[in-house]
């Protein structure tokens, strides 16, 4: 299948460039381009796309009033180009309010100084986010309320099965694909989720639903830019009942608290007498994602695994599946979202091919029973 793009800019030096770096991967054709919104609500109509890449700031309409009148009417997946500013930020939060599915750098030095890199990188989430294009029905979700409608993976090309590490025998288990799942209330000292594209909604879905109450503190680990990290924390924290925030270096764990890691380093727990606390730290060689949900599961594997949750939400790629195998074989428990409600069925799909998953949930059944059992 060939993936047919619309790329959306003000730019024509922009609009070129991307044009070029898609049309070097045989797997997608760009059938058209736009240089302001309202032409792309009209080309978009006429040209039916697979995905959309849409700049934000443009004349006559900006991206997102863009976005959400195309997602009205129309099944496509949308990209975003976002500066990597605070204003950029926002700004690409409320681009995924409106329904896009995942944002890339528009500076593609900051995706990589390596140009094959980046530009292997763009391909590779045009290709990711268009496997939604035929199922996912277009929904802009009301003003301040980050949701969207359940998405359906299309059937297709998944993360090949990740090899086990050596020594870690995969548990041998009946997986549950209920809504419900058999867990004690009260039995999670500590609940770690990880997530990547499509995990700004996935994330409010889950910790929307999180009584004020809840007994055990979370450790948030979503693939995103460190200019990002602090307005996506205040953003959760307008809208849920528990206190979020961006972590710090030395912040203390405890009940009703989440703490998201900071984009461009990487988040450990540790124990201390009478205490559990965070410590931020800058990436090291080798470290492709900062942060790292592996980085932040190994480190969980040392304070109270037979107590700890792991929960693996959308995105592409498998990072989380090396620290679910070592939870797992420490006691602890994990749960994946199912192939029907994620963005892209990455991450979840390799811990579930790596058979150390005890429940594959929606993600609202995710939120539902996370808030009920701890």
């Amino acid at each position: 299948m060939v993936v047919r793009v619309l790329v959306v800019d003000d730019s024509t030096f922009f609009r070129r460039r991307v044009t070029e770096m898609l049309e070097s991967d045989p797997r997608i054709k760009v059938i058209g381009t736009a240089d302001n919104g309202s032409e792309a609500v009209q080309k978009s109509s006429r040209l039916k796309p697979d995905v959309i890449t849409m700049d934000i700031e443009m004349p006559v309409m900006d991206g997102i009033t863009a976005t959400k009148r195309i997602l009205a009417s129309q099944r496509v997946s949308i990209l975003m180009f976002s500066s990597l500013t605070t204003q950029g930020a926002q700004a690409t939060l409320d681009a995924l309010e409106a329904g896009a599915l995942d944002f890339l750098p528009k500076r593609f030095e900051d995706i990589s100084n390596d140009k094959e890199v980046a530009k292997r990188l763009l391909c590779d989430k045009v290709i990711a986010v268009a496997r939604q294009a035929s199922n996912r029905l277009g929904y802009h979700s009301p003003a301040g309320n980050l949701t969207q409608s359940p998405v359906s993976a299309r059937p297709g090309i998944k993360s090949p099965p990740p090899q086990l590490s050596p020594g870690i025998v995969p548990a041998r288990r009946t997986v549950s694909h209920q809504g419900h799942v058999n867990t004690k209330k009260g039995q999670f000292k500590l609940v770690v989720i990880g997530t990547s594209t499509g995990g700004p909604v996935a994330l409010q879905k889950v910790l929307s639903q999180v009584p004020k109450d809840f007994a055990a503190p979370i450790l948030l680990v979503q693939h995103m830019p460190g200019s990002f990290t602090t307005a996506f924390a205040q953003r959760l924290n307008s809208m849920c009942n528990i206190e979020i925030k961006e972590a710090q270096d030395g912040d203390e764990l405890r009940p009703g608290l989440a703490l998201l890691a900071p984009g461009g380093k990487q988040m450990e727990v540790e124990r201390r007498p009478g205490k559990w606390l965070v410590r931020i730290k800058e990436s090291e060689a080798g470290q492709n994602y900062k942060p790292s949900v592996d980085v932040t599961l190994r480190s969980a594997v040392k304070i109270d695994p037979r107590n700890t949750l792991a929960i693996i939400l959308t995105g592409m790629g498998s990072d989380g599946c090396e620290g679910c195998k070592l939870l797992k074989a420490s006691g602890a428990t994990v749960w994946a979202q199912n192939e029907q409600s994620c963005v892209v069925y990455g991450m979840p799909a390799a811990v579930t091919e790596a058979g150390v998953v005890d429940s594959v949930l929606s993600v609202e059944d995710i939120g539902l029973n996370l808030g009920q059992r701890a």
